[in-house]
């Protein structure tokens, strides 16, 4: 006869198994087992590729202008003219851009990519923008941390796109651009998974960054040093596999995508917020 523990432990294994049955036709949400999963440091907070900085951003960026160089000079220029855009539609379009946070982050690049993107349509695609984020952002910190250089609304006093994060601002460098960099990987990117998209998606990347100017958060040479820091970034990324894959991936959505006829929404919007400039028109220079 089986000693009564046997008879327990059959007991707890059946209830178990109850549990487990009553859980499956609850209606319980559970994850499907293709589900294309983004690895995260923290919730929202994704990991990138890379197991850390892409390269030392302190070997590739110089120091910034000084006080009195030309460079230094156009800086304030630029940011005399970005400070003409408040409450205008490429202020607001400037608000829209500083929020990384996703889902909204997904649709930044979606007009000039010409499809709508999410995590339903295209994950991995969702996937490469969010961790190759991650990898663009570590990069850069290296050279931020390096040359401690105050923001622009420090110096002349005017309003950001986002006061919310005012404090936060005040307390980190301006040079290089974090989300300049981060743009210019993502345009970069993109260029690889739609190349017949490249004219739209390069101009979006360089006026993303260039919400920064609007923004009141950098100076025009943040801009300009963060695009190398993303060029490179993405150069790096190349020799990674699991980037790779995503990106073979996501190509593949887009197409899916295209050949559904999906639009992205707002482009029209932002097509005419966008035609602004905070920097000298091609008739405007010397």
């Amino acid at each position: 006869m089986p000693r009564r523990p046997h008879r327990v432990q059959v007991a707890i294994v059946s209830a178990l198994a109850g549990v487990l049955l009553l859980a499956g036709c609850s209606g319980l949400p559970r994850a499907p087992a293709d589900a294309v999963v983004v690895p995260e440091r923290s919730p929202g907070v994704s990991i990138g590729y890379l197991d850390a900085a892409a390269f030392d951003s302190r070997a590739l960026v110089p120091a910034p202008p000084a006080p009195g160089t030309p460079a230094h000079v156009l800086d304030d220029v630029i940011a005399e003219r970005a400070l003409a855009l408040h409450d205008t539609t490429r202020w607001n379009q400037a608000t829209v851009d500083a929020d990384l946070d996703f889902p909204a982050a997904g649709n930044l690049f979606a007009c000039a990519l010409g499809v709508p993107v999410d995590s339903t349509h295209t994950p991995h695609l969702v996937r490469l923008l969010r961790r190759s984020l991650a990898d663009a952002a570590v990069t850069n910190r290296a050279a931020k941390d390096q040359w401690q250089r105050p923001r622009p609304f420090l110096a002349n006093g005017g309003a950001v796109c986002t006061p919310g994060d005012d404090a936060r601002l005040r307390a980190s460098a301006a040079y290089p651009s974090g989300h300049a960099a981060i743009g210019w990987t993502w345009a970069l990117t993109l260029v690889e998974v739609a190349p017949e998209r490249t004219d739209a998606l390069l101009q979006r990347g360089r006026s993303f960054a260039e919400s920064r100017l609007v923004c009141n958060v950098h100076w025009y040479s943040d801009i300009v040093q963060s695009q190398v820091v993303g060029a490179a970034t993405v150069a790096r990324l190349q020799a990674d596999p699991d980037y790779t894959a995503d990106l073979a991936a996501a190509t593949r959505e887009v197409a899916a995508q295209r050949a559904r006829g999906a639009q992205p929404s707002g482009c029209d919007a932002e097509t005419i917020a966008l035609r602004r400039s905070p920097l000298p028109a091609a008739d405007d220079r010397p």
